[in-house]
């Protein structure tokens, strides 16, 4: 029988999460004939998550948008022309749903879940068939709830760019116990790799070597890390890739810590702001690539689900879950765990 009502968050104006406003009577979204009516059974916050209510957010958004782009489901019912899913199929979203494979455009910037099209922070959503995937057969909905941002994006900041796609062997640094540093952690010891991490304690340098990291850095205690990460590199050559996600604070340590041809992609800005911050002239001097990226493809995101089955790859997910009716206190509680990386 098809729902009749639908429970819902939209942020309405940029007062920070008093923004967020619920109603338990919305309605059903219309299912078009390219369309999937999705039924949720989890969805996850990301960094980004809460910023957009603050309009913070440095790319396309509205106000009164359903928020949250990761979700996981089912296919409760689907429209006269859909070829991809059927009734019943698990599903996850597709962060950008316009982009299917390629490169980045601002058009597709526009196509953002949470942003500019209504999310996943509802009991019912639907989509267009292109933006969304099989959920991997190996996970449970809280785990694939988590894929479509933070684990996407860390996939492409090591395969994104193909002519230096991560290698066995090669050497990745990760900073801090985000979703995309412990996913890329993940996807980079599956994939035959050494892991060097920072943190800011010792029990999350704990919780990183139990994932496999090769090695952990505290970088309260070690404020030059960059070249302490260099010299535990085979020859002190340097990491093959960075996932940058301190942002201004942490680029010049990135910068000591790359070997030349290395790929330091650039994903956040979690530690704040600096005075002073490296310029192109430093990429030059380290003969590295920099490279900023947002999320990724469909293509990517099939490409990363069959690593995770065949792998076995199960994504970190906090102990702590919350209903759909307290997303406000999911909000706070992301807060409490992002101030330090």
């Amino acid at each position: 029988m098809a729902p009749t009502s639908n429970k819902q968050w939209t942020i309405e104006g940029q007062d920070g999460f008093e923004s967020l406003k619920f109603d338990d009577k919305a309605p059903v979204p219309t299912l078009g004939d390219h369309d999937v009516l999705v039924q949720f059974h989890s969805a996850s916050l990301n960094y980004r998550d809460l910023i957009i209510p603050k309009g913070q957010y440095p790319f396309p958004q509205r106000d009164h948008v359903v928020p949250c782009s990761d979700g996981a489901g089912i296919v409760e019912a689907i429209g006269s022309q859909v070829t991809r899913f059927k009734t019943g199929d698990k599903v996850v979203t597709l962060f950008y749903q316009g982009h299917l494979a390629g490169s980045v455009t601002s058009e597709i910037t526009s196509t953002g879940l949470g942003g500019m099209i209504d999310g996943t922070l509802r009991q019912y959503g639907t989509f267009n068939e292109q933006g969304l995937v099989s959920m991997p057969e190996t996970l449970n909905y809280s785990q694939a709830g988590t894929l479509s941002c933070a684990a996407l994006t860390a996939w492409n900041g090591l395969y994104g760019l193909e002519s230096k796609a991560l290698k066995p062997g090669d050497t990745v640094l990760t900073q801090g116990t985000g979703g995309v540093s412990m996913s890329a952690l993940q996807f980079a010891k599956a994939a035959g790799a050494r892991v060097i991490s920072t943190t800011s304690s010792s029990s999350k340098a704990e919780t990183l070597k139990s994932l496999g990291a090769d090695h952990v850095i505290n970088y309260k205690t070690d404020p030059n890390w960059g070249e302490t990460v260099k010299s535990l590199t085979p020859g002190s050559v340097g990491v093959d890739h960075v996932l940058e996600i301190g942002g201004p604070v942490t680029l010049a340590q990135s910068l000591k810590a790359i070997k030349m041809e290395g790929v330091i992609s650039i994903i956040g800005f979690v530690g704040g702001a600096a005075k002073e911050q490296p310029t192109f002239l430093d990429c030059l001097s380290n003969l590295c690539t920099v490279r900023g990226i947002s999320v990724g493809s469909r293509m990517q995101f099939e490409a990363m689900n069959r690593a995770i089955d065949i792998n076995g790859i199960k994504p970190i997910v906090d102990e702590k879950v919350f209903g759909l009716e307290e997303a406000k206190e999911a909000y706070q509680y992301m807060v409490s765990l992002v101030v330090v990386f």
